[in-house]
């Protein structure tokens, strides 16, 4: 069959950051597209019930609470005293309401097709789309199909979720409290973010990890910073810890820990990774099998094993973030339709929404040290900045690594206020090969946190005139 022979170009399934953007590349070269998605989850999980929800949710958290402010006027200061959790759920249903707007905008405004319900394969360039009424059943095909159909909390099988007391990281956005007290399971991205909000809400938390570190893809002295400011929250952490048991009645939880520690709260949080949401879509029928996880391997150009079928975002598994998945979707398309696309660039920053946030980009001393790219260190200190005293924030800091060799730029690693935004400045020097000279030459604003760089930059290049000399 030729492409003008299917009912669309491009079928796309889901409407997340991968999906939506595949969608809109291919309008752009003006092809036909369809979207496939239910009608509640347009915008995919990062608009609904991942990313968009839970960083507004953070954001009502650190203004409710004058976490920012509590420097300047006092460890009692808050902006208002009894925060409930329809405070912060009416800013998160506001943020999501205005975003699930802009993605339909989006897809109208390229004339993208939205077909509502779920989708699955009736074979590779069919798919068979079923709405929310009984016997209300649609089939489409097209010419190139993209699975970009995200992924929901894995829940493990021992586990009883029940919604109230037991909650994966979706659930926990629809509690109708504040927990008193909380155990959160799994210290990764997800659980050390959540975490870190209710513990700047007041709740006692609970951390337990069956490994003997957390984030340890992160710069170890970012880590200890970020442990001490939790544990200055009041939170606990149970490293080297499995849990065995979950034990709940109709006022609390107990959790068993194989060490045999027994700890009572409100309510536990498992957070044990993300599951691709592939188990829905009949994938044999289009010739695909997904993994244990639900994910779909792929090649560089994001194409499965089926030639006409492409796969981006968190169902094809690491990194998994909206960031990288929105390129993923344009490239894949682009690639579909023989349009020229340029790789993604291999220094792709990382962001963590904790209280404090963390965020990095290029390599860290353990992996300089283990390669052994010699490197020479700059930091500075928001305390030291007049930004810093400003917007209350004394404990922020910023790393540089520096090549001693080149001088070039090896990493940026940020620790405190605004670091996700920060870290693009340090990406933009590496992608482009500059040196930290670069820093050191450049005016920044004044104040601002940006100068950081400039200290960071004076400090490194310091130490290395120093070692100059002495040689």
């Amino acid at each position: 069959m030729g492409v003008s022979d299917y009912d669309f170009d491009l079928i796309v399934l889901g409407s997340g950051p991968g999906g939506q953007k595949a969608a809109v590349a291919a309008a752009k070269l003006g092809k036909r597209v369809a979207v496939v998605d239910r009608p509640d989850m347009i915008g995919g999980v990062c608009v609904n019930t991942g990313t968009i929800p839970s960083k507004t949710l953070r954001e009502a958290v650190l203004y409710l609470t004058g976490m920012s402010q509590r420097e300047l006027y006092g460890a009692s200061y808050r902006v208002k005293q009894e925060i409930t959790i329809g405070d912060l759920m009416s800013r998160t249903r506001h943020v999501v309401d205005r975003e699930v707007q802009v993605v339909k905008a989006q897809l109208l405004r390229n004339h993208v097709e939205l077909v509502p319900g779920l989708g699955r394969f009736l074979d590779p360039h069919t798919v068979c789309v079923e709405g929310a009424h009984r016997g209300d059943r649609t089939s489409i095909t097209g010419a190139f199909v993209v699975i970009a159909t995200g992924s929901r909390p894995a829940r493990p099988a021992e586990i009883d979720f029940d919604k109230e007391r037991v909650l994966d990281s979706d659930e926990v956005l629809n509690l109708d409290h504040i927990p008193s007290s909380l155990v959160v399971v799994g210290a990764g991205v997800i659980g050390i973010e959540y975490a870190s909000m209710f513990a700047a809400l007041g709740t006692r938390v609970t951390v337990v990890e069956q490994r003997e570190q957390m984030l340890g893809f992160c710069d170890p002295e970012v880590v200890e910073s970020l442990k001490f400011h939790m544990r200055d929250l009041a939170v606990t952490f149970r490293f080297g810890e499995k849990v065995v048991d979950v034990a709940v009645s109709d006022r609390a939880t107990v959790t068993t820990l194989v060490s045999g520690k027994r700890i009572l709260a409100d309510a536990v949080l498992y957070s044990a990774g993300r599951q691709g949401m592939t188990d829905a879509l009949d994938l044999e029928r289009a010739g695909l099998s997904a993994d244990d996880r639900g994910r779909l391997a792929v090649d560089g150009d994001y194409r499965t094993a089926v030639e006409n079928i492409y796969a981006v975002g968190d169902v094809i598994g690491f990194p998994a973030l909206a960031a990288t998945s929105t390129d993923q979707g344009r490239i894949a398309a682009y690639h579909a339709f023989g349009e020229p696309a340029r790789e993604l660039a291999g220094l792709q920053p990382i962001g963590i929404y904790t209280v404090p946030e963390i965020s990095y980009c290029g390599a860290t001393e353990a992996e300089l040290t283990a390669t052994s790219v010699p490197y020479e260190v700059g930091i500075s200190r928001y305390r030291e900045l007049a930004r810093g005293q400003i917007a209350g924030d004394t404990y922020g800091m910023l790393k540089l690594l520096v090549s001693t060799t080149d001088r070039k730029l090896l990493g940026v690693h940020v620790f405190g206020t605004g670091a996700t935004d920060l870290v693009h400045i340090g990406q933009a020097v590496m992608g482009t090969g500059g040196t930290v000279d670069y820093l050191v030459d450049t005016v920044f604003n004044y104040p601002t946190l940006s100068e950081a760089y400039k200290v960071a930059a004076l400090d490194a290049t310091n130490k290395i005139r120093d070692l100059e000399r002495f040689s």
